[in-house]
């Protein structure tokens, strides 16, 4: 087994590891509202599960009201640093992250990390994917890599995530599975997974690495198809849709999601937070919500997240030097 393959793994496996269903004592004080704090555009992973949040918490009565704000800007690090800078008055405020909060602080986007903020929950995992325009000549993932080692510089991939970011990893791991040159990828970044499907379907790029959530709607409608995700299996949300793996690529990997709170949040708002989340799994309203995006639950609480957190801090880390985006 090549050390890649072992990395690819391990990161699986953290993601896995994380399947936690302890909870902490909880207040049985409600939540009346919650303002989430998306740190990217519309039409987006990070949007996605905020909204899908917000929809399963406010249906399930566990929040009375849920609203949104989309602030985009330096790699999610503009929302991170308003909410430590504000942190007094943003106790109504959880902000959703992922995989990426690990990846920028490593690469310096920004100087934040996870630690600066505290620590919610974790709650879902996404894989990722590949889409080409539905009328691609692009059939599956090999024909993407043989048109790439065909052009390299006539095929690009775009993604929602800055150069070294979350998509750009995922493309850059299937193309070294592939044994091709992940450093030579043309990687284009879009603010935002709206913008990354219009740059696809207008032709800027001829493929997409993005969360597979944000594709599956889009190919039900016919707009793309989906040439591989990167689930150990095929997803029932889109079982049409092959695995990387079933293609002879040896590329698995899930993206958590989760949300965070402004430094110093008392530790009763925290505690009502946490209990609401819990609580939400149990509900036919988060599951609807967890369906329709083909979504994995990761149940990451307070400690728990922080013990998770390191853990992908360090095998990311490694994968993004071999990489040689580190």
């Amino acid at each position: 087994m090549t050390l890649m393959k072992m990395t690819r793994r391990v990161v699986l496996a953290a993601a896995a590891a994380s399947l936690s269903f302890a909870t902490p004592t909880f207040a049985d004080e409600a939540v009346d509202s919650i303002h989430f704090l998306i740190p990217g555009g519309a039409g987006g992973g990070w949007d996605g599960t905020a909204r899908g949040t917000g929809e399963a918490l406010t249906k399930a009565g566990l929040v009375g009201s849920a609203s949104y704000e989309n602030m985009s800007g330096g790699g999610g690090g503009k929302a991170i640093g308003y909410l430590i800078e504000n942190a007094d008055s943003n106790h109504g405020t959880l902000m959703v992250n992922s995989t990426p909060i690990v990846i920028r602080s490593l690469t310096g986007v920004f100087p934040q990390n996870f630690r600066d903020l505290t620590l919610v929950a974790g709650t879902i995992g996404d894989y990722a994917a590949l889409v080409v325009p539905a009328d691609s000549d692009i059939q599956d993932v090999n024909g993407l890599i043989e048109a790439f080692k065909a052009d390299p510089a006539g095929t690009a991939v775009g993604g929602g995530s800055v150069p070294g970011g979350m998509d750009h990893l995922v493309a850059a791991m299937v193309f070294q599975a592939a044994g091709a040159d992940p450093v030579a990828l043309k990687y284009v970044p879009y603010d935002g997974g709206g913008k990354t499907m219009a740059g696809l379907l207008s032709g800027e790029v001829q493929a997409v690495s993005t969360g597979f959530s944000e594709a599956v709607e889009l190919a039900k409608a016919g707009e793309v198809r989906i040439i591989g995700v990167t689930s150990p299996e095929r997803v029932d949300a889109y079982a049409d849709a092959p695995t990387m793996v079933e293609q002879g690529n040896d590329t698995t990997f899930v993206n958590w999601r989760g949300f965070f709170a402004a430094p110093g949040l008392p530790a009763d708002k925290l505690a009502a937070y946490q209990g609401a989340i819990a609580k939400m799994y149990d509900t036919p309203e988060w599951e609807e919500v967890r369906a329709r995006n083909g979504w994995v639950n990761i149940h990451n609480p307070g400690d728990d997240f922080r013990t998770f957190l390191e853990q992908q801090e360090q095998t990311i880390g490694d994968l993004m030097k071999q990489l040689g985006f580190l």
